[in-house]
């Protein structure tokens, strides 16, 4: 999220921020994990905290700033994440104040929004026996659709979105990982995932590339055990005529849109690659297109690939 696209001003009771001082170098690991009850929040902090970070869970939006405040100069909380929920009907207009604050200050946080699908939800909550926090008196499923409503402006200005309909704890620490890496400085973080679409399409793709013409080795007995790793595949898979045209034509138009999401301060992107169950066509594609744009990491660009549904066949 860009300041620019937080628009939302201070209620006349907030304070104006005060500006740092000139030379005044702020911390820069500030990440908000925010998103929708039983998407998995609370479980992408733990990550974090096990990774060293210095988290908080279910803090009110209006307390980040002073929460950043209080452990700027503590050499051991030099990582912060902040765990933030729908507490209030004001939670938007809360947390966009305290991200514009936060941006004046010297910050520059990263909005990490977790969703699900509405299925998986359900299916979390049945699991735990507990109400969604905004049920009231209606259904399971009403709860859900009315924090998706108050969050949906939230979500799309987020800095990256995860879904995690289809993800096992550690598909979700590996995700989390390559969010908030650190170490080279990186422009732009570009992730390929395969995934199958007999799972659902993935609610955090910003790019679906749909695999389903090409000839599936599926039906091949001799190549039906393996995946699209696997030299048999992979070789059967590049191996047709289309399959190479369609990824000239695919590396040409990642390239174009990738200069235009540099030059926008874009810092997440995921390229969903789908076939019908991630196994196959899907994992070879993904693989080869990772190292076709291989070369883009010299323009600052993090490559990482993802394969959704490996192993669940």
């Amino acid at each position: 999220m860009t300041p620019e696209d937080r628009t939302a001003e201070p209620s006349p009771t907030t304070a104006e921020p005060a500006v740092p001082p000139a030379g005044h170098v702020r911390r820069q690991d500030v990440v908000v994990l925010t998103g929708m009850s039983g998407a998995g929040r609370t479980t992408a902090g733990d990550v974090l905290e096990d990774r060293g970070w210095y988290v908080v869970d279910n803090l009110p939006p209006s307390m980040i700033v002073q929460l950043m405040e209080v452990t700027a100069d503590d050499p051991q909380r030099q990582k912060v994440a902040a765990v933030v929920d729908v507490r209030s009907r004001d939670f938007t207009t809360e947390l966009s104040v305290a991200l514009k604050e936060l941006t004046v200050l010297g910050w520059r946080p990263r909005v990490v929004f977790v969703d699900s699908s509405d299925e998986a939800l359900v299916r979390r909550f049945d699991a735990v026996r507990r109400p969604h926090p905004l049920q009231g008196d209606g259904l399971l499923l009403d709860g859900i659709r009315r924090e998706r409503r108050t969050l949906a402006d939230l979500r799309s200005n987020a800095d990256v979105v995860v879904d995690t309909s289809n993800y096992n704890v550690h598909q979700l620490s590996a995700k989390i990982d390559s969010l908030v890496e650190t170490g080279v400085e990186v422009r732009l973080r570009l992730a390929v995932m395969s995934f199958g679409f007999k799972y659902g399409i993935p609610l955090d793709a910003d790019v679906v590339l749909d695999l389903r013409f090409l000839p599936n080795p599926y039906w091949n007995p001799e190549m039906r055990p393996y995946t699209g790793k696997d030299a048999v595949v992979r070789e059967f898979v590049l191996g047709q005529e289309l399959a190479g045209s369609y990824l000239d034509h695919v590396e040409a138009m990642l390239r174009t849109a990738t200069a235009g999401y540099l030059a926008e301060g874009r810092r997440y992107v995921t390229v969903a690659v789908g076939c019908t169950g991630g196994k196959h066509r899907s994992v070879a594609i993904a693989e080869d297109l990772a190292l076709r744009l291989g070369d883009l990491e010299d323009a600052g660009v993090q490559l990482t690939t993802f394969h959704r549904d490996l192993g669940r066949e």
